[in-house]
């Protein structure tokens, strides 16, 4: 397998600049992402009880996992036939199955996770209300970055338990063996209950 074309970072548009906003450290997520969690914590504090509140984090959670299941499988592997749709969707996640160990592009630009937060943001306040809709962002956010960490974490880094090498092969499995497989990232639970699990399992080619 030719190793430099899998941690290549082509050139995605003309314009340098937009160029360059395709690219993002790892941690640059955390950075950006982490404050925005804690205060919406701190601020839900102020309205609402802590089991509460922790029961609309962990909503918030879950709705995330969703978003990611949901979105990698019907969203990133969608069939399109169209040159402009062809063109959109490697810009979305093609490029990354192309050269899927360039570390610049392991994880969500802002320009593409801004946008979705902002809409989670609005779409969690309508739909719990202004002070439940704190706690549920601050979930949504924390499952995103649990997903980002994890992403990086399963191409550049080297699982040392039983956890982690399974986490590691089932994304391997979906990159290079079997993409209609494996649409849970960080959350493979979903994976079972939609019944797009692997064949076969890590234990079955050790």
């Amino acid at each position: 397998m030719d190793t430099t074309s899998l941690s290549a970072s082509p050139r995605l548009f003309e314009n340098p600049v937009l160029d360059k906003l395709s690219r993002v450290h790892h941690l640059v997520p955390l950075c950006l992402y982490l404050p925005a969690v804690l205060a919406l914590v701190w601020d839900a504090s102020r309205f609402l009880p802590p089991e509460i509140m922790a029961a609309f984090f962990c909503a918030g959670y879950v709705i995330w996992t969703l978003v990611e299941y949901f979105g990698h499988h019907f969203l990133f592997h969608l069939d399109v036939k169209s040159a402009l749709g062809q063109r959109l969707h490697f810009l979305i996640h093609g490029v990354h199955h192309d050269h899927p160990s360039d570390p610049l592009r392991l994880v969500m630009p802002p320009l593409m996770s801004l946008p979705i937060m902002v809409t989670a943001f609005a779409v969690s306040r309508l739909l719990f209300g202004a002070a439940p809709g704190l706690p549920v962002m601050a979930g949504f956010i924390a499952g995103y970055l649990v997903y980002d960490m994890l992403h990086f974490y399963l191409h550049h880094g080297r699982p040392r338990t039983r956890l982690g090498r399974a986490f590691r092969w089932r994304h391997m499995h979906h990159h290079f063996r079997d993409e209609t497989s494996c649409f849970g990232v960080s959350a493979p639970w979903w994976d079972a209950v939609f019944r797009t699990k692997p064949a076969h399992s890590p234990q079955d080619t050790a």
